[in-house]
């Protein structure tokens, strides 16, 4: 840490000048999302894409003359572009309200939140498809260059006006909505629609201009980043989980707790970048944990229930897709002969996959918590097997226990800190603790940052089996697969796991027969954690590498699709999703960016058209099958009284 006395007064106030700066971005970012999740209960994660392109559209328009020089059309600057951008950025998010965001209203959040999710990954990979990583360079206006001198700091006119616009527009925002009947008329439709409707007012046009003017403050807030960042596809995403911890931290929906932590973050990431350099980029997730054991809610929030994702799970235990031991056997078979169909590092890809898909499924299907940072378990299993192979010469088994042992004490600490909130407030604040442990292992020296751990040993497993024989490792990574299944599968159709379900259908019956429902959800998120560091450390032995992609939230996005593809809350469902997309990953892995649009495609395509996944599609088709038929051998006795729904249950 740095000596307070040796710090120049100039560094000191530069620093929190900067800190300002990104805490007027924050609180912008950060307004657009409370006032989404305000009004329409949608957890917008395309926010970051949407910023993206108001800095881009930014870009394009000061740029007109070069990318169509046949047109002759004149460079549009960077004031008409503050009014041209939001509105047209509005626009795009009217249309995709329209489209997408409207089909999903009634359903429960997580849907809103994984819907988002997919649109954001088609955005940002199609503009990685036509520019690349590199950014693009936005001047200053030639009216905001320079600077003033203030006796201790330069102060630059450009900065100066960024601070006071975001705070004029803020709190003029804040004062629409809390203060004027027209922000009374939008809190009224959200909480009471059809009276709102009796009044003679356009609910539906209401709540679409409602997502664009959120929207149009995330491209408003691109314009004016342009001149301080570089324009860039990838710089939604540098954004949009500090914002979505900014949100927690002021209280999910919180108009003024978006506004004030923002800025309060900003100053924090300032200051800590002058004492502690190394603890910038996690101190606004480590204060977003500490707020969250003083309250739960938020600076600002309030303790209001919150749905939980019940609705998404589909397995049925009487289905022959749930009998456990005959798909065993099942995949048994298929894991015997599947090396000579396949590539054996395809097969055994798959199989790594499918266990983390099978141990996130155990939280998200069978507990209805959807969470956002897997790969933090996933990926410090990876890599603390891989610097106990790589460094400290253990066999591959204590390498993988100690993985093991590292993501089951990970998942501890998360769940204690994120199972006391449900829906959003659980997902967001499962992503946020997740990008600590990313930092970590992109700062600290040991983890090797970018490179990673390579060339980890495979060893001799209990120093009779050698592991760098192919055939060997994956029939040992199968024997640990099926394992896992049958482990899962009794915790499942335990009374433990009967008492899961019970919570996610209905926990406040739950809590009146006596359970506690937190303690049950700990356990299975720490049974989940523990599972998913399996996962990971037989990935590090697998494939002799730890990266940061293993911690990153691509992969979290990853284990969370195979699972919708498949189906939640199924038994084979991860396995079936897993196959799925590291077949799709590994057929388009030479189409570069194209790969996160197409996952981005069947997230939207999934939540739109195919939320019960592969899986849950066929039990329901075998289910309203079976019950045709019952239906049909009982209208020969008598007519039934029960209504088609009642009949199906």
């Amino acid at each position: 840490m740095t000596d307070l006395m040796a710090i120049p007064p100039a560094l000191l106030y530069g620093q929190l000048l900067v800190g300002l700066i990104n805490g007027s971005f924050y609180a912008m970012m950060s307004l657009g999302v409370a006032v989404i999740f305000g009004m329409l209960r949608i957890g917008n994660f395309v926010h970051g894409a949407q910023y993206m392109l108001g800095a881009f559209a930014a870009w394009y328009l000061l740029n007109l003359p070069e990318l169509f020089p046949s047109l002759d059309l004149p460079a549009v600057g960077y004031w008409w572009a503050l009014v041209i951008v939001p509105l047209v950025v509005a626009a795009v998010g009217a249309l995709m309200e329209r489209l997408f965001i409207r089909r999903i209203y009634d359903l429960d959040h997580a849907y809103g939140l994984l819907l988002t999710v997919g649109l954001a990954m088609i955005i940002e990979g199609l503009f990685n498809v036509r520019y690349g990583a590199a950014g693009q360079q936005y001047d200053v206006p030639d009216s905001l260059k320079g600077a003033v001198d203030l006796g201790f700091m330069m102060l630059p006119y450009y900065r100066a006006w960024v601070v006071a616009a975001a705070l004029i527009l803020c709190f003029g925002t804040w004062y629409l909505i809390e203060r004027t009947k027209l922000g009374s008329y939008l809190r009224a439709a959200t909480e009471n629609p059809e009276l709102v409707r009796a009044f003679g007012i356009n609910v539906p046009r209401m709540l679409m201009l409602t997502y664009a003017f959120g929207v149009g403050l995330a491209g408003l807030t691109g314009v004016m980043a342009a001149p301080i960042y570089q324009v860039g596809p990838q710089m939604g995403q540098s954004i949009i989980i500090t914002t979505f911890a900014v949100v927690v931290i002021g209280g999910m929906g919180s108009i003024l707790g978006a506004i004030a932590s923002g800025l309060m973050m900003g100053l924090a990431e300032g200051l800590t970048k002058v004492f502690y350099p190394q603890a910038s980029t996690t101190v606004i997730f480590v204060i977003m944990a500490v707020i969250l054991i003083l309250r739960p809610a938020g600076l600002f929030g309030k303790d209001t229930a919150v749905h939980s994702v019940a609705d998404v799970s589909s397995g049925r235990a009487g289905s022959i897709l749930e009998n456990g031991p005959l798909w065993f056997g099942v995949l048994l078979v298929v894991g015997v002969v599947l090396p000579y169909l396949i590539f054996p590092i395809l097969a055994m890809k798959i199989l790594c996959f499918a266990l983390f898909a099978m141990a996130y499924n155990l939280i998200f299907g069978y507990v209805g918590l959807l969470a956002f940072g897997h790969a933090a378990f996933f990926g410090a299993s990876s890599y603390i097997t891989a610097q106990s192979a790589a460094v400290w010469g253990l066999r591959p088994e204590l390498c993988v226990l100690l993985g093991v042992s590292a993501s089951t004490v990970i998942g501890v600490l998360f769940g204690w800190l994120a199972i006391r909130r449900q829906g959003l407030y659980f997902a967001m604040i499962t992503l946020a603790l997740a990008q600590i442990v990313y930092f970590y292992a992109l700062q600290t020296g040991w983890t090797h940052g970018e490179d990673g751990i390579q060339s980890v040993p495979r060893g001799m497993l209990f120093g009779l089996v050698d592991l760098g024989n192919s055939t060997n490792i994956y029939f040992v990574t199968l024997a640990v697969f099926l394992a896992a299944f049958a482990f899962i599968y009794r915790i499942v159709h335990s009374p433990f796991g009967l008492t899961l379900k019970s919570i996610r259908e209905n926990p406040a019956r739950s809590t009146s027969l006596g359970y506690s429902t937190d303690h049950f959800k700990l356990i299975a998120f720490t049974l989940s954690a523990m599972l998913s560091g399996l996962a990971g450390g037989l990935k590090a032995i697998v494939f002799q590498i730890a990266s940061l992609a293993d911690l990153h939230f691509g992969a979290s996005a990853d284990v969370l699709l195979m699972t919708l593809i498949g189906g939640v809350g199924t038994l084979l469902g991860p396995v079936v999703g897993a196959a799925v997309l590291v077949t799709l990953q590994t057929k388009f892995a030479t189409s570069g960016a194209w790969v996160v649009v197409i996952q981005g495609a069947i997230f939207v395509l999934c939540v739109l058209f195919l939320r019960k996944g592969i899986i849950g599609t066929l039990e329901e088709i075998l289910a309203n099958r079976g019950v045709r038929r019952a239906g049909g051998g009982l209208e020969s006795v008598s007519p039934s009284k029960e209504s088609p729904a009642e009949a199906a249950r």
